[in-house]
């Protein structure tokens, strides 16, 4: 179940993950909410009818990193993913979209030639030098779009010069995962692709490369289009909960997480992680970049009389294991762990540890 405060978190909301809203509590005298229950069946069935679709829809809409309405339809009426409610469309403006998200209308796409296997063509962009550097200096992403599923992997790099060490890292990855190799790469004609030793390494192992047109960047249009809508959302995500531009790292990581499980024109019925793996993926433990969450500390690492938990905001998920990445602003740690409480209604105010906007 999902609990959502409100109200200054004096109402709390239940909601179950496929019916909805299901039961509501106002914080009563004692600063306890009391929840009624009810031997009847078939009334208990009825309320869950009544729900609040405006909270839920929203609700989902955050922690899918601002995915359009018509989106996250996309993904539930097709059964898409594993634990996402049936949501509805909402006819509200989201502040957070308009300000990170709103771009120019768009000139119409032509039809492309389509990958039919894994590998088969890679697309790849270099999107920098982004402002402000993150806290370890990265100030370039690399992005690799994968033509036929369309799942994206993303690396970060400090120089340009880096893009060529990502490259061979990425295809040792893909190519020990799948057992395929490698077969085209579409890039521009940026000189990160071009050296002698980015070109004699993609001889020797037989990739064909796909180089733009001087001046037409329509022509690397995928990998275009990616980063542009990775760092669209990335703005929205940062806005939403103020997180300072410094992590914007984490926050793409978490938005590529989000894109690979989420609907594309070009696969048909499939998010492009399951036309990458062949297995559907469940949303169930997406939440709301950003938020704070009550991290659980084991007995080992407190004493008797210390705090059980300690308060952090969520950065994303492991990239590791099956666990949220929390960071802790008043100690500056990571925490790895899979026991959150989360509060996805608040936001940490990070100017009481002294970090810009």
């Amino acid at each position: 179940l999902d609990i959502l405060f409100t109200g200054d978190r004096k109402t709390c909301n239940i909601f179950h993950p496929t019916r909805g809203k299901i039961a509501e509590s106002v914080m009563s005298t004692n600063r306890m909410f009391i929840l009624l229950g009810e031997s009847n069946v078939a009334v208990e069935e009825e309320k869950c009818l009544q729900v609040d679709i405006s909270n839920k829809a929203e609700l989902w809409h955050h922690r899918y990193g601002h995915l359009s309405y018509k989106g996250l339809n996309t993904l539930c009426s097709k059964e898409m993913v594993v634990g996402l409610p049936e949501i509805e469309d909402v006819k509200t403006v989201c502040d957070a979209c308009v300000r990170g998200k709103h771009h120019r209308v768009p000139f119409p796409k032509q039809s492309k030639w389509r990958a039919t296997e894994r590998l088969e063509l890679i697309h790849s962009d270099l999107c920098g030098p982004i402002s402000p550097s993150s806290n370890s200096q990265i100030r370039y992403l690399i992005s690799f779009i994968d033509d036929f599923s369309r799942k994206t992997w993303i690396y970060f790099v400090g120089e340009k010069s880096e893009a060529f060490d990502r490259f061979k890292t990425f295809k040792a990855f893909v190519e020990k995962q799948t057992g395929l190799l490698i077969k085209g790469l579409r890039t521009d004609r940026g000189g990160e692709y071009n050296s002698n030793e980015f070109k004699g390494f993609c001889r020797e192992h037989g990739i064909k490369r796909q180089l733009t047109t001087a001046f037409t960047p329509q022509q690397n249009g995928v990998a275009e289009r990616k980063n542009r809508t990775i760092m669209n959302m990335v703005r929205a995500a940062l806005l939403e909960k103020e997180v300072p531009k410094s992590f914007w790292p984490d926050a793409v990581q978490w938005v590529n997480h989000i894109l690979n499980r989420s609907p594309t024109l070009v696969v048909k019925d499939k998010t492009p992680e399951e036309a990458w793996s062949g297995k559907k993926p469940s949303v169930e433990h997406f939440r709301v970049f950003g938020c704070v969450g009550y991290v659980h500390i084991p007995d080992a690492k407190r004493s008797k009389l210390d705090d059980k938990s300690v308060k952090c905001v969520l950065l994303g998920f492991s990239s590791e294991s099956k666990a949220f990445k929390m960071f802790d602003p008043a100690t500056k740690k990571i925490h790895i762990s899979r026991d959150v409480i989360f509060e996805e209604n608040k936001k940490w105010n990070w100017e009481d540890n002294g970090y810009a906007g």
